[in-house]
């Protein structure tokens, strides 16, 4: 007997990449339910290549019947459901920010901090980071093991996508209704993202930066060592699907290139795609719609002691979302979950 999966928001950009997910890596389900608000009932979501599961309305899901539930609606609607959810024996594997910080639930990136799953049942709920965090901190892990990295600058540059279906479909018509000279209109993001860039992600907070640039700080401190330094600046760009990342790290030993490569090269989930010429580095076009990290741009950075700069992207609706959620299920069935009877 398998395992009986719901995806909660099966309708959002990120909950339709967790069904593609779950088929494409053949996680082990013999029922997986896509649940949305009720204004969704009775639409059709892909499930496989072949597939399609009717949304189901999430009031009234019996969670007692799901043994996972991934899910991806938004804060709110994780902060109702997935106590009720995990009160009711299934394991809730959150994409939103609502219990990240919470003490006694594990935050998890599975290539980085795998062990940590197994404190999910205080509350059976497994957070999954932020997108910019979920890759950076699979980018670090190496080379905090090797090296010790004592502080990190980092400068996103984030897709459309990040604001889910609604930020893509804004940076689509907003493109149109330039060439064709109609009104730009904004709902999703705070100025013209086509052709634009927006230094602002998320609300501001009390000290200038925002939340999303707090997010990144706090999320890689709590996954990797709260003894790491970083400061970010969080940027909207206008692209549809792939985050990218401007990072300079300094170091507790000494560090240069050929070490870095080595560590990184090794490491599951990491690519190095790094060529000192014309398209010898990955841009979030090639990196849309593949599962890895991809680091490119890597030099010494003279101007502090053991320092090291590289670029780092990926697919924020897949490892950053999507595919991050999955293996923590994948992590949670092998290692912690009894099979469903």
């Amino acid at each position: 007997m398998g395992y009986r999966v719901a995806v909660v928001g099966a309708t959002g950009a990120v909950g339709r990449e967790m069904l593609a997910t779950l088929a494409e890596r053949n996680f082990p389900a013999d029922e997986v339910v896509a649940l949305a608000s009720g204004r969704s009932t009775g639409a059709e979501v892909s499930f496989g290549e072949k597939g399609t599961l009717t949304v189901r309305d999430l009031a009234k899901h019996d969670f007692s019947t799901t043994d996972i539930a991934l899910f991806s609606a938004g804060g709110d609607v994780s902060r109702e459901y997935a106590p009720k959810a995990g009160q009711a024996g299934c394991v809730v594997i959150d994409n939103s920010s609502a219990f990240r910080m919470d003490p006694d639930v594990p935050l998890v990136v599975p290539e980085v901090n795998a062990a940590a799953v197994a404190r999910y049942g205080k509350k059976n709920i497994i957070a999954n980071p932020n997108c910019s965090t979920a890759q950076l901190v699979v980018a670090l892990k190496p080379l905090h093991d090797a090296f010790g990295i004592k502080r990190v600058v980092v400068s996103t540059y984030q897709s459309a996508s990040g604001a889910g279906k609604p930020g893509m479909d804004e940076l689509f018509n907003q493109t149109r209704a330039v060439f064709v000279n109609d009104p730009i209109e904004r709902e999703q993001f705070t100025k013209q993202i086509a052709f634009n860039v927006i230094p602002h992600i998320d609300e501001f907070m009390d000290d200038g930066f925002t939340k999303e640039e707090w997010k990144m700080r706090v999320e890689t401190r709590k996954i990797l060592d709260p003894d790491i330094e970083l400061v970010a600046h969080c940027v909207r760009v206008p692209v549809f699907i792939g985050h990218a990342e401007a990072v300079f790290i300094e170091t507790k030993k000494p560090i240069d290139e050929q070490s870095a490569r080595a560590v990184m090269s090794d490491f599951p989930g990491l690519l190095m795609v790094d060529h000192r010429a014309d398209e010898g580095y990955v841009t979030p076009v090639e990196c849309a719609g593949e599962d890895a990290v991809y680091i490119s741009r890597m030099r010494v950075d003279p101007t502090v002691k053991n320092g090291l700069i590289f670029w780092c992207v990926s697919d924020n609706l897949r490892k950053g979302a999507a595919l991050n959620a999955v293996q923590i299920a994948e992590e949670l069935i092998a290692n912690h979950l009894k099979k469903a009877a």
